[in-house]
């Protein structure tokens, strides 16, 4: 197997242009160089197209049209990946520079792989500051369904052919498009940690889809759960409950 192989990244946008600049500049400085980048925009107005228009000659393929959301934008991207292994990093995120590197790494050891990711993550805030790391260890598909179903989506990603066959993200779901993936994807493949140390940071904002949408998130994470199989009394699931009732209860009690 070729160690320079092709690495396909997709980043979906819409009017993330405070962002997007970070981002697109922490995928043309990865290590590993062999990488096809695709930018997906659903139709920006604000400043994004001027950022992405700066590095055209660095990026492969730059779509701007309006779109079906985020999950729509990135399988157009994912459709067009020519890569062994693709994956995206959304307009707020970025990766570090060696994530790919350690990516590839893993992949060359351990090819018979489905998901490559990292169980150590970097939240950031808005100024790009870490205000958190934290570790999601995901040993099988089993532990989605019934332990934990937080996954670590920035700076993973996963073998093209296997994406193809179970029929790239499932637009109907605009929150966790990553976990239903992973899910369908566990039953294809091993799942690999590939470093010790973080290789992305996930930006948590005003803004971020998870503070402005929490009790849709919740209910399409259960929707995903019990669709790939988890039962209704798993933790999992019961624990999507629980924090909906939490967030039921701080909205009353604002309105007291």
């Amino acid at each position: 197997m070729n160690k320079d192989i092709l690495i396909t990244i997709v980043t979906p946008s819409y009017n993330q242009g405070q962002f997007i600049e970070a981002t697109i500049l922490s995928v043309l400085n990865q290590t590993h160089k062999n990488i096809q980048y695709i930018i997906v925009d659903g139709g920006s107005t604000d400043q994004t197209m001027e950022v992405v228009n700066k590095y055209k000659d660095q990026i492969d393929i730059i779509i701007h049209e309006k779109d079906k959301g985020q999950t729509d934008a990135i399988n157009k991207g994912f459709k067009l990946a020519k890569g062994e292994l693709l994956g995206w990093i959304n307009s707020d995120d970025i990766l570090y520079p060696d994530c790919v590197e350690k990516i590839v790494k893993a992949y060359l050891e351990k090819p018979n792989g489905a998901i490559y990711y990292n169980r150590f993550n970097n939240r950031i805030n808005s100024q790009g500051q870490i205000t958190e790391t934290y570790e999601r260890n995901i040993p099988n598909r089993e532990y989605l369904l019934s332990i934990n179903y937080d996954v670590i989506q920035p700076g993973s990603f996963y073998k093209r052919e296997l994406v193809s066959r179970v029929g790239y993200l499932n637009v109907n779901n605009h929150y966790c498009m990553d976990l239903d993936l992973w899910l369908k994807l566990l039953n294809h493949g091993s799942i690999y940690n590939v470093s010790d140390s973080p290789s992305a940071g996930f930006r948590m904002w005003e803004e971020t889809k998870t503070n402005t949408g929490k009790e849709k998130f919740l209910k399409n994470i259960r929707e995903v759960l019990i669709l790939n199989g988890a039962k209704y009394y798993s933790k999992t699931v019961r624990k999507t409950y629980w924090y909906e009732l939490k967030v039921y209860v701080k909205y009353f009690l604002k309105l007291q």
